[in-house]
């Protein structure tokens, strides 16, 4: 066999590459990138200078930026129809060539576009990250099916400080003087990511592994060194003056941070290398090569979807099967579960977004410094990570351990986000710093919740255009209450006590300016907990039983090494479960 020529090394190297664990160290990577959404303000005032846009054009660009964003429907679509990596070369393609097309713009090498053709720009930008957040999310949920909320946690906590290393990168890389840099790193960086590890992330059927909640754990450990890292050198560059030499060192050390998943990954496959080395020692069974052309014994038959030919489409939209079971995609738009977690989402995230999009202007208006307006985006970025980490990890264990429904879990968020919202709503002295902590750990705890309850209560078997249908609720959302609610309220309170004419539009100062608009995010909020509390009355019986059973009957759990002995099965059929530890022909049968 080919494989057995190689040296040891190389097949261990080999092994590494093709294992499940580098797959999550490379998704890490690739998420980080999908962060530069949360960026848009650092450039914006590039934009805003180069084009000399008002504040209100300005605004319907970051409109434009949270449409793409959360519209990603078409690459949901493809991810029904296509393999990941698809998905990573249409995304990387789309990214480059958006924000370089914004880059030649800002520096003048192009001429000044349109407006809507920015507007076009930024939400393809934007909607780029779609493509690899796609592939990476249901690739990741399908290779860990009963550790969904962890994985789903941990992959969208480095989407939440993406950014922030985003940022450090192109300070050690370009320094503060230009942030047209930014853009020109961002349509690099995140398209070389996807270029190196596009083929690295897909379906890897594996054994159940005893030891996978403890890997787990030590990644989420190194996720939280590194945010408390970037949370201590954000405040320390707003207090202090660093040369160009301090961001390189600091940016060194976050690659360095960065660099330790791949090492947990080594030493796992390295574990499970000589498990396999000393398995083949003490079995003297001799591999057996299995012809391409023989079938494996005991496949299984492939007839069972011939019935549905005769069904149409709209008979089956409104006989929906069990909760857990795979949904079609009307099916589960058509749904009430899915109704109020539409309506849950879009008051909960849109709030959350229309209180983080004007946090700056709520602390100009209540009199704080620009250097501490600074210091609360940066926090929601930071505690946005720690919200969507811990909410991933406790949610699961409260449902696995205590059957607690998890739409629960998601009404809590709710309520935290409210109280972050009332902070505002109802303002004291250094009240923000708390609001932007408790907005940002509650924005974040509900974004992984959604994807979960979404994966659970509707199958993975459509789940990449499920999924993607679901978080339109979030520009909807925040629309309606950025736009609509605190938008209009702000320009009415600055009219009518006392604001003042600087020449791009009416500004505000006191408590009054946000009062009345907060006051109504933090009752939308509220209503959308209660959504939350239908959801889990209604889920209750099914998050009772064994959600993650079906996904447990394709796995089993070695109770002793010798209970393999290893077989060349080229076919991939027949009841050989792929062992995690091998390259992907290798199969393993239990004795």
């Amino acid at each position: 066999m080919a494989d057995n020529s190689l040296p040891e090394s190389w097949r261990f190297i080999k092994q590494v590459v093709e294992g499940r664990w580098f797959a999550v160290f490379a998704s890490f990577l690739i998420m980080i990138g999908a962060g530069s959404t949360y960026i848009f303000g650092t450039y914006s005032k590039a934009i805003k200078s180069q084009f000399d846009y008002n504040q209100t054009q300005i605004n319907t660009l970051g409109f434009a930026k949270d449409l793409g964003s959360n519209f990603g429907v078409f690459a949901g679509l493809l991810g029904e129809v296509a393999p990941p990596w698809v998905l990573f070369l249409v995304g990387s393609a789309l990214n480059f060539w958006s924000y370089f097309m914004i880059w030649l713009s800002i520096t003048g090498r192009i001429a000044k576009p349109p407006f809507w053709e920015m507007f076009l720009f930024i939400c393809v930008a934007a909607n780029s990250q779609n493509f690899a957040n796609t592939a990476v999310l249901v690739t990741s949920v399908r290779n860990f099916p009963d550790r969904r909320g962890i994985i789903l946690g941990l992959l969208k906590g480095f989407v939440g400080f993406g950014g922030a290393i985003l940022t450090q990168f192109y300070l050690a890389l370009y320094g503060h003087d230009n942030p047209t840099n930014l853009v020109l790193l961002l349509s690099w960086l995140p398209t070389v990511a996807s270029m190196l590890f596009f083929l690295s992330i897909r379906p890897i059927k594996v054994r159940k592994d005893p030891d996978e909640l403890r890997v787990l754990y030590h990644l989420l450990y190194v996720s939280i060194i590194l945010a408390l890292f970037l949370l201590f050198l954000t405040i320390t560059q707003k207090q202090t003056v660093f040369t160009q030499e301090a961001y390189m060192s600091g940016a060194t050390v976050i690659i360095g941070l960065l660099l330790i998943p791949l090492l947990i990954a080594i030493r796992e496959e390295f574990m499970l290398f000589k498990l396999n080395k000393q398995t083949l020692n003490n079995n003297p069974t001799v591999p057996i090569l299995m012809p391409e052309h023989e079938p494996s014994p005991k496949a299984p038959p492939t007839i069972q979807k011939i019935p549905e030919a005769s069904t149409s489409c709209f008979s089956m939209t409104f006989k929906k099967p069990q909760r857990g079971e795979d949904f079609t995609i009307l099916q589960a738009l058509f749904s009430k579960d899915m109704a109020l977690v539409f309506i849950a989402t879009l008051t909960a995230c849109g709030a959350s977004i229309a209180a983080i999009d004007n946090l700056g202007q709520v602390g100009e208006s209540l009199g704080y410094p620009s250097q501490t307006i600074s210091i609360f985006v940066s926090w929601v970025s930071i505690f946005n990570f720690f919200g969507r980490v811990f909410s991933g990890f406790i949610s699961e264990a409260l449902m696995t351990k205590y059957k607690l429904p998890r739409p629960l879990m998601f009404a809590f968020s709710h309520l935290l986000t409210c109280i972050g919202i009332l902070f505002i709503a109802f303002p004291y002295k250094g009240s923000v710093y708390a609001a932007s902590l408790i907005i940002g750990f509650g924005f974040g705890a509900q974004v992984p919740m959604v994807f979960a309850i979404i994966s659970e209560l509707f199958g993975l078997k459509y789940y990449s255009t499920i999924f993607n249908c679901g978080q339109l609720a979030v520009p909807i959302g925040s629309y309606i209450l950025n736009v609509d609610v605190i938008g209009k309220l702000y320009d009415i309170e600055a009219a009518k006590l006392g604001g003042v004419k600087n020449g791009k539009g009416l500004t505000c100062t006191g408590t009054h300016c946000f009062s009345g608009s907060f006051l109504i995010l933090a009752v939308v909020v509220l209503f959308g907990a209660v959504v939350s509390l239908v959801l889990a009355y209604r889920t209750q019986d099914f998050y009772k039983g064994d959600v993650y059973n079906k996904y447990r009957e394709d796995m089993w759990i070695p109770q002793s090494d010798m209970e393999f002995y290893c077989i060349d099965d080229r076919k991939k059929g027949g009841n050989n479960l792929p062992r995690m530890d091998m390259p992907p022909k290798y199969n393993f049968l239990k004795l």
